[in-house]
């Protein structure tokens, strides 16, 4: 405990030391560019007018609350141009011929060579200008890309894995593609390893800011230390874009087949729509202004919304999930006749968080529920969202709820047994725990002692003082994130079904019979 409050404290006096170091870089939470004497933010640091350093264990870990009430659009928070760290920053001041150094980088991508510096960077220990920054990075992210074989294969999801497996190969082709750099910059042995690359780069992946002349982004102290918020109903709703996406679609299609649709009356899909972002490089004063996204009372955390991600995506490049994501989908396997019977992109045809099927994906298959010969008659009516029949309506209805069942039978286990196994594992503290675990859990018995496996906890002798290791804790938060994924994706399913069963029963001859009578 005496260790751990020692601690504490040292991380204290290191992040008034960082909040002093980026006072000093012109960084504010001040709305006003004059500074009262009596008030001046930076004589105890960057922060304290608007923003407070705060702990939100429920939401996020450290972050960014609000010292004061805010008001939505306000401007909050203001990095200069000069703090940040791009990849040119640390390029532009390496002790390497320029000519050499591009040689060997004209080959690697942007964030490549941004990692590769940030490497070279971090191994200056405290004589890097950057080193008030960089101690407080995290000493661990959980990437899809960090994820074990065991975390891969806890994910149950086909989708999902390949994602995995994908962000891992590309990490690791990335690593090696800039292996001569790295050792043309002489990094020390520890830094050359996969294990700090994939550090770096998920620093990069997870904290960097978009800047228009840099598609690697930039770090930027202090405003990278808001957690993230969906977008929400101040941006455009995913049924409008599905709607927009498939009416242009239906009208790209009567174009193609001779029909005298006027092409200026396709409804264009704008990506830009609304910005989903809430602060940005802004020219005239060359800074990354930060705005309120919302009003905010005091002491509730400020949050950032980066854009629109599901889950999978959040996970991927950022390293969490959310527990009610707005924006998660979910993609069910579809026949070949579904698509080709349609001209929607595959990626409109989901399931939206809530469980019910998108615009695309109903319009398809109401499509696909009609004989081919009544489809060109009928496409004008499915294209913009309209129920063709009860019979039709009732088995579309019916085909989805079957297809998501038969998903979740498929998984290795269920939503009771995954919930269980969350609980379980968020309480253990040692390895006697988690042996115990083993034994309760019946069901997930094989997946705890693939767990004790892939970390070599098999041989390890057991006591009830024996705590698990630092490494086995990081394991087992990716193996905590696997599981809340895989729970969320089969909720998704259960809340189709559930979906699908009340528009069959609000369809049967009964009901509609009940409803006529009651309009007449």
């Amino acid at each position: 405990m005496e260790e751990q409050e020692q601690e504490e404290g040292v991380i204290m006096v290191e992040l008034e030391r960082f909040l002093k170091w980026a006072a000093d870089l012109g960084i504010s939470d001040s709305t006003n560019d004059d500074f009262d004497t009596h008030t001046d933010t930076r004589s105890c640091g960057c922060l304290g007018h608007s923003l407070s350093l705060s702990y939100f264990p429920q939401a996020g870990g450290r972050g960014l609350g609000a010292s004061r009430d805010l008001r939505k659009g306000e401007l909050i928070l203001r990095v200069p141009k000069s703090a940040f760290m791009t990849k040119d920053t640390l390029f532009n001041k390496l002790s390497l011929p320029l000519q050499k150094l591009n040689s060997h980088a004209s080959s690697l991508s942007s964030t490549q060579i941004f990692t590769v510096c940030l490497l070279h960077e971090l191994g200056k220990g405290k004589s890097s200008w950057w080193h008030p920054y960089l101690i407080h990075m995290p000493r661990s992210y959980d990437l899809l890309s960090t994820f074990c074989e065991f975390h891969v294969k806890a994910l149950q999801v086909d989708d999902a894995i390949w994602a995995a497996e994908k962000a891992i190969s590309k990490a690791k082709s990335e690593w090696q593609q800039a292996n001569q750099l790295m050792e043309l910059l002489q990094l020390k042995p520890h830094f050359l390893t996969f294990k700090a690359w994939l550090w770096a780069a998920a620093t990069i992946s997870s904290r960097t800011l978009h800047i228009p002349w840099d598609e690697a982004g930039c770090l930027c102290p202090v405003g990278d230390l808001f957690n993230y918020a969906a977008p929400g109903e101040e941006t455009l709703d995913s049924e409008d874009v599905d709607s927009r996406m498939c009416f242009s679609s239906f009208q790209v299609a009567s174009l193609s087949n001779g029909d005298c649709t006027h092409k200026s009356d396709v409804v264009q899909f704008d990506p830009h729509f609304q910005r989903l972002i809430d602060g940005g490089f802004e020219e005239d004063v060359a800074a990354y202004c930060f705005y309120a996204r919302q009003d905010y009372k005091k002491g509730e955390q400020v949050l950032l919304c980066y854009g629109t991600y599901t889950n999978l995506e959040l996970l991927e490049h950022y390293g969490f999930i959310l527990n009610e994501n707005p924006n998660d989908k979910v993609f069910i396997p579809l026949e070949p006749e579904i698509y080709s019977s349609s001209s929607w992109p595959k990626e409109s045809l989901y399931i939206h968080q809530n469980g019910k099927p998108s615009f695309s994906l109903l319009s398809a298959l109401r499509l696909c529920a009609t004989p081919p010969k009544k489809r060109r008659s009928l496409g004008h009516l499915a294209y913009s969202g309209s129920q063709l029949s009860v019979d039709n309506e009732i088995l579309v209805m019916k085909w989805t709820a079957k297809k998501c069942n038969t998903i979740l039978k498929n998984l290795p286990t269920s939503i009771e047994e995954d919930s269980l196994l969350l609980s379980a594992i968020n309480e253990i503290q040692d390895l006697d725990t988690l042996l115990e675990l083993g034994k309760e859990l019946s069901t997930s018995r094989d997946e705890i002692q693939a767990f004790i496996k892939a970390n070599n906890l098999q041989n390890v002798e057991t006591g009830s003082n024996l705590l698990l290791s630092r490494k086995t804790r990081r394991s087992m938060d990716r193996w905590n994130l696997a599981i809340q994924w895989r729970l969320r994706y089969k909720k998704i399913l259960l809340d189709c079904i559930s979906y699908c069963s009340e528009i069959i029963d609000s369809l049967s001859p009964k009901n509609i019979s009940t409803l006529r009578i009651e309009q007449g």
